[in-house]
């Protein structure tokens, strides 16, 4: 048993405990008064971005809010799967039966689609915090997303792109399942509006060097190119982008909010202003919690806050009020029941929990890369409110 906080680096597959609860109480305590979160995320390796994102949010979140809910201590145990689901699998089952873990926080999708089989055979309350494929939450019954989806955004740029002058896109895409989701929910908005669609170009995942892929795209001649690329390769997308000359040859950037992601954008060229996207934050966003918020995480942690942190802000939210409503059980279905139909006042703006699907509904803005002060940002300019996942609209 840890009888002091373990450190907060490590390697793949290492646990990584952050004892927010204080002093280590004796185990019948422990077993009594303490609720154990269990957040699996990649720490190291390509995507390990997203946990440092993950591990800012809600470490702030419990510093602002305390460790106490409903008479229950709170301890965040993270561990780091690499990006790696078979990791993400073995370190949730340790989670689950050696940790007794009572709430899961999971990431990205395929580690997310990996763990879905034990939330629901343990009968786990897990809480989407990264993944915004649409199948997810179809996976467990015990999954509730206070993340994104890729087609809440998709399907706002694709419709704003098609009204505003483009006629012709090229699609450059990672190839994953996240990029794939994006392309089909972008195509169909886009040429449901009278737009074509000229090629969608596929982009390996792991160290892609994007050069040839956009010399191919800027080949076809489009007028716009839509891009998904996961946020942590967003500044390399970016350098290719106006090294190859895009930016001059008259080919309108648009994408979800990935290509300018908060975390990339400050070492961005200014060949970058102008780009639009649709996403559901930015750390521009105009209302005193976001500023706060931004002002708050910026203090600990000596970087901006981009949208991936509010899944875990959120979530660690989600998790605090539903053991308010439990009077601090654990049990999943009771958990799960009381996250259906939640609302409430994001940093990012109003957000709930489709009581039917158990995914986030909130609002998603379309945002233009402007200087502010020396600093690029992506300014929000237009504002669609309470977006459903359009992947579930008819199933509903």
């Amino acid at each position: 048993m840890l009888t002091k906080p373990a450190r907060l680096l490590g390697v793949s597959g290492i646990a990584i405990v952050a004892l927010i609860a204080g002093d280590i109480v004796p185990v019948a305590a422990r077993a009594q008064d303490t609720v154990k979160i269990g957040i699996v995320m990649p720490l190291t390796g390509a995507q390990e971005v997203v946990g440092k994102q993950i591990t800012a949010a809600t470490r702030l979140f419990v510093q602002q809010h305390g460790h106490m809910v409903a008479g229950k201590k709170i301890e965040l145990i993270f561990r780091d799967d690499g990006g790696v689901p078979d990791n993400s699998k073995r370190l949730a089952q340790e989670l689950i039966v050696n940790d007794k873990v009572s709430i899961l926080g999971v990431g990205l999708t395929p580690s997310a689609l990996a763990i879905a089989p034990l939330a629901t055979e343990g009968k786990v309350a897990t809480v989407v915090i990264v993944s915004g494929t649409s199948i997810v939450t179809t996976r467990s019954p015990y999954f509730v997303r206070t993340s994104f989806t890729l087609g809440q955004r998709s399907s706002i740029i694709a419709d704003w792109a098609a009204k505003n002058g483009s006629k012709k896109v090229v699609i450059l895409q990672s190839d994953w399942a996240p990029g794939a989701e994006a392309t089909a929910v972008f195509t169909a908005y886009y040429t449901k509006g009278g737009g074509q669609g000229l090629e969608t170009i596929k982009v390996p995942l792991a160290n892609p060097d994007f050069a040839p892929f956009l010399q191919r795209a800027r080949d076809l001649n489009p007028d716009t190119l839509f891009v998904f690329v996961p946020n942590n390769q967003a500044g390399s997308f970016a350098k290719q982008f106006v090294e190859r000359g895009m930016d001059k040859a008259g080919i309108r950037l648009i994408g979800p909010g990935d290509i300018t992601d908060d975390d990339d954008l400050p070492g961005m060229s200014d060949a970058i202003i102008g780009t639009v996207t649709a996403g559901p934050y930015s750390a521009h966003h105009q209302s005193a919690m976001n500023r706060a918020y931004v002002e708050a995480f910026k203090k600990a942690n000596n970087f901006r806050p981009n949208f991936i942190t509010l899944g875990g802000w959120d979530g660690m939210h989600l998790i605090y009020e539903a053991l308010k409503k439990t009077n601090g059980s654990t049990d999943a279905d009771a958990l799960v029941t009381v996250m259906k139909g939640a609302r409430w006042e994001s940093p990012r703006g109003p957000i709930s929990i489709d009581p039917e699907t158990r995914d986030i509904v909130q609002n998603i803005y379309l945002r233009k890369v402007e200087k502010i002060e020396g600093e690029l940002y992506n300014v929000e300019f237009a504002t669609f409110e309470a977006v459903e996942d359009p992947g579930k609209l008819n199933t509903k």
